[in-house]
């Protein structure tokens, strides 16, 4: 197992969260706004540069049914711009559900001011990916 770091992908957010360096614990770590410009993208890079994770997991948004949809038409064209300037592996993991299980956890407010629903909706994907790769 190694460090990984998942990201919720939204055109006005993206949220970021990462793991321990042993890949077995997920935390929200930030929320970054507009990556889809110039700004945000390198903004997206340091903290990917500064974290260092072996592997970024991407939350593919599908239908209920399992099919891609406009959104993941757009996440899929995101997850191209974001390999064109990072050397390192980034992966899918299907997000259905992320965002309204991350609404319903538990939270303290200490924590609601520094991360997000979007950082929470990341740790959840990556905690699911770190599960997942753990019984593999």
């Amino acid at each position: 197992m190694s460090k990984a770091l998942a990201l919720d992908y939204g055109s006005a957010r993206t949220g970021v969260a990462v793991s321990d360096p042993t890949g077995t614990l997920a935390r929200p770590l930030c929320v970054v706004a507009k990556v889809g410009g110039e700004r945000g993208m390198a903004e997206l890079c340091a903290i990917i540069d500064r974290e260092a994770p072996e592997v970024v997991v991407v939350g593919l948004p599908l239908t209920l049914r399992g099919e891609r949809g406009p959104q993941a038409v757009e996440t899929e064209a995101f997850i191209a711009r974001l390999r064109s300037r990072c050397r390192i592996p980034i992966l899918t993991e299907d997000e259905r559900l992320t965002t309204s299980i991350a609404r319903r956890m538990p939270t303290t407010s200490r924590r609601r001011s520094t991360t997000s629903d979007d950082s929470q909706a990341a740790a959840v994907l990556l905690q699911t990916f770190l599960d997942r790769r753990g019984r593999e």
